[in-house]
C-alpha cells in the first residue's frame, strides 16, 4: 500500500507558460492498481541533485485518456516543479505510490444530481477529472465549474474545459473569474473569488439548495472564503468538501488536535511537557515498528531518523499522504489543512504534524 513503484513518463505537454502535464505509462502489471478515483493524487518521488524530492499532485487524467497524467504548477523556488516545467522528458522514471486521497467525486445520489465545484489556479487539477468523469460515466449528474485565475494566459486546461463546456451544453455550467481582467465589462467575474461573489453567483448561477456536493479547490484564502460562504448560505457542512493546494490566508483548522483518545485533556500525562521520549508504535503494511520520539518532534520526522519507512509527503499537514488512525495514547497536531470532521472524531491524525502527549502512542497507517 505504501510502496513506490516506477513509473515512465510517455509524455510531456506544455499547457500553460508556467505548467505542464505529465503523462505516465502504466506497466502492465500494475494497470488494475493504479485505478483511480476522480480526484485522487499521486505521492511522486524523484532524486534531484542528490536528494530525495516527494510531492503530491492531483491526477488530472479523464475516463477517456490513455495515460495516467498529474499537471504541474512552478512555484516559486520549487524545486521539483522548476525540474518538471524545464528538465522532464519522455522516457524518464519516476517513483509513484498508489492513487490516494478521499477527496473524490461520488456516486451521484440517484439518477440526477449537481455537482459544485470552485477551484483557482493549479486547484482546477483534481477537478477537472471530476467533471469530465462527470460528464462521461454520470449522465443524470450537472456540474458548475467557477474558476479562478489571474489572466486568460494562465488558465489551466482552458481549451479542454471549452470543449467540455460545447459537449455538454446542458450538463457543464463554466464560469472564469479573472483578477487582472481587462476584457470584461461584469464586476461579478473580475477579481478574486470572495465570499460577496459566492452570494452573487448563488443568485445568479446555482441554487444552493439544489447541489449535492460542493468542491473547493485551491489556496487556502479562498476555501475558507467559498465555505463560509456556503455555510451561511445554509449548505450543510457534510456536502462541502475542501482540498488545499496551498496554506496561504489560514489554515481551515489550525492547531487541531485530533479528537477522542488523540485529545490533549489537562489531567493527562504529556510526555512532552515533562521532557520525556515517548515509544511510538507504527502499523505500516501489517508490519509493527517501535521507535522513539524526542520532545516536540513529529512522529514522522522520528521514524525516518531512525529508519522506519513510514508514508510521507507534504509534510506540511495538506496531502494526507501520513494519514494514520490513532489506537493508543494521546497526541496533538501542529496544523491540520486536510483531514475533515469526520476523521477527527475516529481518531485519525498525520504523522508529519502528530507529536505525542503520551508515553505511548500506537498509531496503524493501513486504516483507511
Amino acid at each position: 500500500m505504501h510502496e513506490f513503484i516506477p513509473l515512465k513518463v510517455a509524455d510531456v505537454r506544455r499547457e500553460t507558460a508556467d505548467a505542464v502535464v505529465i503523462g505516465f505509462e502504466l506497466p502492465r502489471q500494475h494497470v488494475e492498481a493504479f485505478r483511480f478515483r476522480p480526484g485522487q493524487h499521486l505521492a511522486l518521488r524523484v532524486m534531484l541533485g542528490g536528494e530525495e524530492v516527494r510531492r503530491t499532485y492531483s491526477i488530472c487524467s479523464g475516463p477517456e485518456d490513455p495515460l495516467l497524467s498529474v499537471a504541474v504548477k512552478r512555484i516559486a523556488g520549487g524545486v521539483f516543479s522548476d525540474w518538471a516545467n524545464d528538465a522532464i522528458a519522455p522516457g524518464v522514471e519516476i517513483d509513484s505510490m498508489l492513487p490516494a486521497g478521499r477527496f473524490v467525486l461520488p456516486e451521484p445520489p440517484g439518477e440526477h444530481g449537481h455537482v459544485l465545484a470552485f477551484a483557482a489556479g493549479a486547484g482546477i487539477t483534481p477537478i477537472m477529472s471530476m467533471a469530465e468523469h462527470a460528464m462521461v460515466k454520470q449522465p443524470g449528474v450537472r456540474f458548475t465549474l467557477i474558476y479562478g485565475n489571474r489572466d486568460a494566459g494562465s488558465i489551466i486546461f482552458r481549451q479542454r474545459l471549452e470543449d467540455l463546456k460545447d459537449r455538454y451544453l446542458e450538463r457543464f455550467t463554466l464560469v472564469h473569474v479573472l483578477s487582472r481582467n481587462e476584457e470584461s465589462d461584469m464586476p461579478l467575474l473580475e477579481g478574486r473569488i470572495d465570499q460577496e461573489k459566492v452570494a452573487a453567483f448563488a443568485r445568479h448561477v446555482f441554487q444552493v439548495e439544489d447541489v449535492d456536493h460542493a468542491f473547493l479547490c485551491g489556496p487556502g484564502s479562498m476555501i475558507r472564503d467559498v465555505r463560509n460562504a456556503l455555510f451561511a448560505l445554509g449548505m450543510a457542512r457534510e456536502r462541502v468538501h475542501h482540498e488545499f493546494f496551498a496554506a496561504g490566508g489560514g489554515a481551515y483548522r489550525q492547531a487541531g488536535a485530533a479528537s477522542g483518545q488523540a485529545a490533549l485533556t489537562a489531567s493527562g500525562s504529556s510526555a512532552e511537557a515533562a521532557g520525556r521520549r515517548a515509544e511510538v508504535v507504527a502499523i505500516i503494511d501489517g508490519i509493527r515498528h517501535r521507535f522513539d520520539v524526542a520532545p516536540g518532534e513529529a512522529i514522522v520526522d522520528a521514524a525516518l531518523r531512525q529508519g522506519v519507512r513510514a508514508p510521507y509527503s507534504c509534510k506540511g499537514g495538506m496531502c494526507s499522504t501520513c494519514r494514520a488512525k490513532l489506537v493508543e495514547g494521546k497526541a496533538t497536531m501542529a496544523v491540520n489543512y486536510s483531514l475533515e470532521p469526520w476523521e477527527l472524531e475516529q481518531d485519525f491524525l498525520l504523522a508529519c504534524q502528530a507529536r505525542p502527549n503520551s508515553d505511548r502512542v500506537v498509531i496503524d497507517f493501513d486504516q483507511m
